[in-house]
């Protein structure tokens, strides 16, 4: 809608329109700002630049609890919808032992074999009984972007006994 009245104004009124456009180009600057920003919450520069591992660790860093981190077997640079989907359902896995788990340490595993990655997110929490308890909005969606990449979800509980839930996806070779 500015463009349509600065180009109106350049017919009468040069130097409105000259303000309009400096306007507009002020707000273009910062609604580029603003899908920078947008970008790097949705895909971490860390997991860009440095790869699954390293920004897993980050992440782990800032958890409220103990966090190990094991990586085995030549996890490499994988496309970014694959890098993103382990790195978005650890993180998820993470938060749900920090809100519900009642937790004092986590383990992550990630390891690759025979063309896929597996991780396992492990708790010393309290558990819960799996066959009475249906998936949140986070565990769905975990399933679902694993799956959308031929992936699956496995979550494994019992009361008292702590969690663990568990991805894998397809995983070509070290960067493929």
């Amino acid at each position: 809608m500015k463009l349509s009245l600065a180009q109106r104004l350049l017919r009468g009124d040069v130097d409105a329109a000259d303000r309009m456009i400096d306007d507009l180009r002020g707000e273009t600057t910062q609604a580029l700002e603003d899908l920078r920003e947008l970008a790097r919450g949705i895909y971490p520069p860390l997991l860009a630049d440095r790869g699954l591992v390293e920004a897993v660790q980050a992440q782990a860093r800032k958890a409220p609890l103990p966090v190990r981190i094991e990586a085995a077997g030549d996890i490499g640079r994988q496309p970014q919808e694959l890098e993103a989907a382990v790195y978005f359902c650890v993180l998820e896995a993470l938060q749900n032992v920090a809100k519900y788990a009642k937790a004092s340490a986590v383990d992550v595993r990630l390891v690759t074999s025979d063309g896929s990655l597996s991780f396992d997110v492990t708790d010393d929490g309290a558990g819960f009984d799996t066959s009475a308890t249906s998936y949140g909005t986070g565990l769905q969606g975990m399933t679902d972007r694993l799956g959308a990449l031929g992936g699956e979800l496995t979550v494994i509980s019992s009361p008292g006994e702590g969690a663990t839930v568990s991805g894998t996806v397809p995983w070509g070779g070290p960067d493929r």
